[in-house]
Formats: structure tokens, C-alpha cells, sequence
């Protein structure tokens, strides 16, 4: 041991028992909601610690909320001399950010761990993320393939555990969920300085604990950060140049400030749409997710505002009304139905049927003419029936949705499907379902995007098209994919601009533009 280590190790040793000596048997105890292991905040003991300058490799696997943690992770990381390197042959350190909703996203965390062993034995390995919770020991255990397993609550945590491994070679595990952990206090480090989208987690966890989802045994119970926070990265990211911001968490639109004592913040009802029910008594009070995105789209009137995923259950009259009105909000809302089929629905514990979820569908098309939805879809629930399955396809066919998220159901242990139900539709006839289902969406999609021709659309541009370079590439308000034609009027146009276009033709998903003129969001709402 060094001299370094040895008089870390000391500082370690003296003001850990300081600290220790203070507390009582219940500050290491931790508390239990329903299935979930949770622990009250914690403060870790990281203030001690300054590695020798070690090279970092990273890759992040699964949804936006992932690639947000990764940033958070290496902003974590840089206050302890870390520094990113895109080459794993340079790094000392690999870290897998992993997602574990699917087994398709499993395997493939399961190939490379074996690749990058392989690859560099010498290098070490951690597992962070959704996968890190949910199989915890056996990714220690399996072939010695990882040294570090680090939850989505414990990333503070995760410059000891490296460093214990760097000191005393022993793997490392912390997976203990919070209740209180948001991050809010983390700017997280942008892989893409020069990229005019940003995202920003504004509430973590799940309270929703639907049949088939393991997320809430992964990512904990629901806690919002405080809209302050919010507000100030928002206001970080402006300053950089980011032109539009999207607003992430598991159940985002259900976001619910609590942090202050204010009038608002006790009274208030139940945000529930009509016809929607959760399994849990809906919170009442609090400034909510339109309260939220109120303030920051009046803040930043030339800014675009996104946000997933939401929940149906979640969109008050307030919200949509805000959406009609404000131009930076953009006109492109998630709507995830899962199944078409009510008894369905209600083995997946949704809280609606496919009533409620249509009536749903028609009050925000009558609120908001212009706009476009999405959804996700899952194939082969457990009983799933081919009625059952028609029922999606119908449903589909009805709202002709401009994006779908279409999978093949994977059993997860731990859910409620898990211990209640059998998975019994076969996995052949789960594929050929999944494949109706998204040839179904692909014929809708192309009578919709035909219906763009010769309208106009703001369009944030993001850079060349990967196709050709004659093009520039971004996307509407709609969040379609565009690509618009080059000339001698664009050779002022840089990414990060706005630009109003006319829509000549399309693809299958992809609007092709020609130049207008360049324009901001309030110019272009003024003026078309």
C-alpha cells in the first residue's frame, strides 16, 4: 500500500468512527414500503477520497432516463478525478449503464460484459442501472465478469466502491433504494456540448407498480426534485445554447413538488383524468406538473418543452389547455395504452379501460386539434387472447398514432404478473403478433405523413442528415423526423437554429423540407 492509500485509509478509518459513534442501531436499519427495500438518506463518506487520475469508459443501454443517469454518474465521477475516454483499450474503469424491462436489453449487457473481459481482462467492470438492482449478486457471482454493482439511488456511493476496489481488490455492491434520493443537487456533464437537446430528470421512481412492469423494484418508489432545481438547470442549459428540453421521469406528468410550505402546496385536488383509478390513494396537493411547466415555458418563450413518459391518468384539464396554449410546448403527447383489450388492461393493472382511454384520446384532440400522439404497445401479455390482440390492432386503426414503442411481452421476477399470472402465449405467436402490430402502425404512418405536404413546420435543425450532407436533419414540433434541402439561402444556418420550411415530399417517417427562412418560435407562430 502506498503512501497515498495508507493515509486515506487513516483519514477513512477516523472520520467514519466519529461518525458511527454518534449514531444509533436505527440509522442502520433499513425501511421496507410493500416489496421494495428503500433506505432514509444517506450521506456518503466520499469527501475522503481522491483517486490518482483514472480513465473512465462508458456505454448506456435502454431509455432517456439512462442516458440522464450516465451524465449524472460522470459529473459524480469528475469531482473525483475521472476523466471520459471513448476507447476502451485507454480505460481503467468500464461502466455499463443497463436497463433491465426487457430480456433482449439483458442479453445484450450479458454479450459485452463477456466482450470486454475478454477484450481487457486487467480493466475493471461495473454495472450500474435497472440491472444492477434487479439481478444484484449474480452479476458478482457469474464468471467474475464485474467488480461493482451500483443501483439508481447509489451513485454517490460509487467513488468508494471503486476505490475499495482499486485498494483491497474486492467487488463492490450498493443497491439500496431511497426514498429521497433525486439528484437535484448534481448538474449533470452533457456528452454532446454541441447538441441543442437536452434532458432533464425532474422525478424518479414509480408508485404505479403495473402487473408486467419491474421498474418500481428498480428505480423505487415515486419522489419529485424540487421545482427550484429544475428551474436553475434549465436556466444552465439555456445559457449553453440548448433550444429544446425534455422533461424525463417514470411517471413524469404525475410530478408533484412538495417542498415548501405554501398554500398550493396543502390545499389542492386529485389530478386524476376522469375514468382512471391507480392502486394507490392519489396524492392530493403539491405544485404540480402543469404548475411546472407553466413557469419554465413562460421563462423561455424561444425554447421548446417535451416531456416522458407520462401516464393517461395524469392529464387534468389544466394540463392540456396549458399544451394548446403555450406555441413552446410542443404538440406531440405520449399516451402509452399497452393493450386495446379492457380485460387486458385490467390484468396489466392500468386503472383504465379501453373506454376511458378512447374518451381520453377524444378530449385532447378537441383541446388540441393539431396534435400528435404516441403510445406503447406490448404483444403476448399473459392470456393474452387473439381477440384480445385484434382489440390492439382496432385500437390502433382508431387513434392512428404518429409513434408506437411496440414490443413482445418479457416476464420480469418480482412483478405482480411474476407471482399471480403464467406467461403462456407462446413465444412464435408473441412475434407474429408484435409483427401485425407493427405493420399495422407502418401503414398507418404513411397516410400520415402525407397529409404534411405543402404545410409549413418550424424545424430545429441538429445537424446534416446521416444520408447526405446535401441535407440538413431535425425534427418538428410533431417530433417528425426532417431533412431539409441545402442551397445558397441556408449557408447562415448552424445547428441550433430554427428554421421554417415547407414540407415537398416524404418517407415513411421523414418529412423533406425546403428552406424558408430562419425563424424562432414566436416568429414562427406569428407569422403562419
Amino acid at each position: 500500500m502506498n503512501q497515498r492509500h495508507a493515509l486515506n485509509l487513516f483519514n477513512f478509518s477516523k472520520n467514519y468512527y466519529s461518525n458511527v459513534a454518534t449514531k444509533t442501531l436505527k440509522d442502520f436499519m433499513p425501511s421496507t414500503i410493500g416489496d421494495i427495500p428503500t433506505s432514509p438518506s444517506v450521506t456518503y463518506i466520499q469527501d475522503i477520497i481522491s483517486p490518482l487520475q483514472r480513465k473512465v469508459y462508458i456505454e448506456t443501454y435502454g431509455c432517456q432516463m439512462n442516458v440522464n443517469d450516465t451524465e449524472i454518474v460522470l459529473s459524480i465521477l469528475q469531482k473525483f478525478n475521472y476523466v471520459r475516454t471513448v476507447k476502451t483499450d485507454d480505460a481503467d474503469v468500464a461502466l455499463l449503464m443497463t436497463c433491465a424491462i426487457r430480456d433482449q436489453a439483458e442479453n445484450r449487457v450479458w454479450e459485452r460484459l463477456h466482450s470486454l473481459k475478454h477484450q481487457k481482462p486487467q480493466m475493471k467492470i461495473a454495472v450500474l442501472g435497472c440491472m444492477a438492482e434487479r439481478l444484484k449478486s449474480q452479476l458478482l457471482e457469474k464468471k467474475k465478469l464485474v467488480d461493482v454493482v451500483c443501483g439508481p439511488d447509489a451513485y454517490r456511493d460509487l467513488p468508494r466502491l471503486l476505490e475499495d476496489m482499486d485498494l483491497y481488490g474486492k467487488q463492490g455492491m450498493n443497491v439500496m433504494l431511497s426514498l429521497e434520493e433525486t439528484y437535484a443537487d448534481v448538474k449533470p456533464v452533457r456528452f454532446d456540448e454541441k447538441s441543442p437537446k437536452a434532458f432533464v430528470s425532474i422525478m424518479r421512481g414509480c408508485d404505479n407498480m403495473c402487473s408486467y412492469c419491474i421498474v418500481p423494484f428498480t428505480r423505487g418508489r415515486e419522489r419529485s426534485r424540487d421545482m427550484e432545481s429544475i428551474i436553475d438547470e434549465f436556466g444552465f442549459l439555456v445559457d449553453k445554447g440548448v433550444k429544446e428540453i425534455t422533461l424525463l421521469g417514470q411517471n413524469v406528468n404525475s410530478y408533484r413538488d412538495v417542498s415548501n410550505d405554501s398554500e398550493e402546496n396543502i390545499n389542492g385536488e386529485t389530478q386524476l383524468s376522469k375514468g382512471f383509478s391507480t392502486i394507490y390513494k392519489p396524492k392530493v396537493g403539491g405544485r404540480r406538473f402543469h404548475h411546472l411547466l407553466d413557469q419554465v415555458s413562460l421563462k423561455y418563450p424561444n425554447v421548446r418543452f417535451r416531456f416522458t413518459s407520462p401516464h393517461p391518468k395524469d392529464f387534468p384539464d389544466d394540463l392540456l389547455y396549458l399544451i394548446k396554449e403555450r406555441n413552446n410546448i410542443c404538440k406531440m403527447l405520449h399516451i402509452p395504452a399497452q393493450s386495446g383489450s379492457s380485460k387486458m388492461l385490467e390484468k396489466m393493472r392500468r386503472g383504465y379501460t379501453r373506454e376511458s382511454y378512447l374518451e381520453l384520446v377524444d378530449k385532447i384532440k378537441a383541446i388540441i386539434p393539431d396534435v400528435a400522439l404516441s403510445s406503447d404497445f406490448i404483444s403476448g401479455f399473459c392470456g393474452e387472447t387473439n381477440q384480445d390482440h385484434l382489440d390492439t390492432i382496432s385500437l390502433m386503426e382508431t387513434v392512428k398514432y404518429d409513434m408506437a414503442y411496440m414490443f413482445a411481452y418479457s416476464l420480469r421476477e418480482k412483478t405482480h404478473a411474476h407471482r399471480n399470472y403464467v406467461d403462456d402465449v407462446p413465444e412464435q405467436v408473441k412475434k407474429e403478433r408484435l409483427n401485425q402490430v407493427i405493420s399495422t402502425f407502418k401503414n398507418i404512418i404513411r397516410e400520415k405523413t402525407k397529409k404534411f405536404i405543402g404545410t409549413e413546420q418550424l424545424v430545429l435543425i441538429e445537424g446534416d442528415s446521416r444520408k447526405s450532407n446535401e441535407y440538413f436533419s431535425g425534427h418538428s414540433d410533431q417530433n417528425y423526423s426532417a431533412v431539409i434541402k441545402k442551397n445558397q439561402d441556408t449557408k447562415n444556418v448552424k445547428v441550433g437554429d430554427f428554421v421554417q420550411c415547407k414540407v415537398v415530399d416524404t418517407s415513411e417517417k421523414t418529412l423533406i423540407c425546403d428552406f424558408i427562412n430562419l425563424s424562432s418560435i414566436t416568429e414562427f407562430n406569428r407569422t403562419t
